[in-house]
């Protein structure tokens, strides 16, 4: 029996963002390949201008937290003919999941989970999105573990804006840095 292997690529820079056009949003300012975020009233966010993946790519980044406490680096991102944000620090600061799943919020579903955040601390974030499954990485701890088959992934509603990749912060000062992804091909 063959089984299929996944080749990575290598990693590339994500290039092409603007500003969300998020109403009340705070500063945006680029300084290479980092930018700062600005607290919103309520969001601030970045968008790719363009970005074709559907599945089968991962991205990556680093991300810290300067001031506030809720979510500073929620990514928006395409799932085959759709797309879902993974949270980070929403509700209050400490929760981690995806929205939407069957309808339902990261606060909501299976893909909840807690995890500290420190203001001033930068912290790695990786999202791996395959056909059937979408994984979430903070540090290289496995926050997200989603089987999808069968299952709804959808937007959360108010937040179209966002398509179709980007990084916000709901009232919250962030610094983001070294933007990537690759594409994972089978073999």
């Amino acid at each position: 029996m063959m089984v299929a292997a996944v080749m990575a690529q290598e990693w590339k820079p994500l290039t092409d963002w603007k500003p969300t056009g998020f109403s009340g949003a705070g500063r945006v300012v680029w300084e290479g390949r980092k930018v700062e975020m600005g607290a919103g009233a309520p969001m601030t966010g970045i968008t790719a201008g363009s970005f074709a993946a559907k599945t089968g790519y991962e991205i990556r980044f680093k991300a810290t937290r300067l001031m506030g406490n809720d979510f500073f680096c929620s990514l928006t991102f395409p799932y085959g003919d759709t797309h879902a944000t993974w949270v980070n620090g929403g509700w209050g600061g400490d929760i981690v999941g995806i929205s939407s799943i069957d309808n339902w919020d990261a606060s909501e579903n299976e893909t909840r989970t807690y995890f500290q955040f420190e203001n001033g601390r930068e912290y790695s974030f990786r999202l791996e999105v395959k056909p059937g499954t979408i994984r979430a990485y903070i540090d290289e701890r496995k926050v997200v573990d989603l089987a999808v088959n069968g299952r709804t992934v959808g937007l959360r509603r108010g937040m179209a804006a966002t398509v179709p990749l980007s990084l916000f912060g709901y009232n919250t000062v962030a610094a983001i840095r070294e933007i990537e992804y690759r594409e994972l091909a089978s073999r």
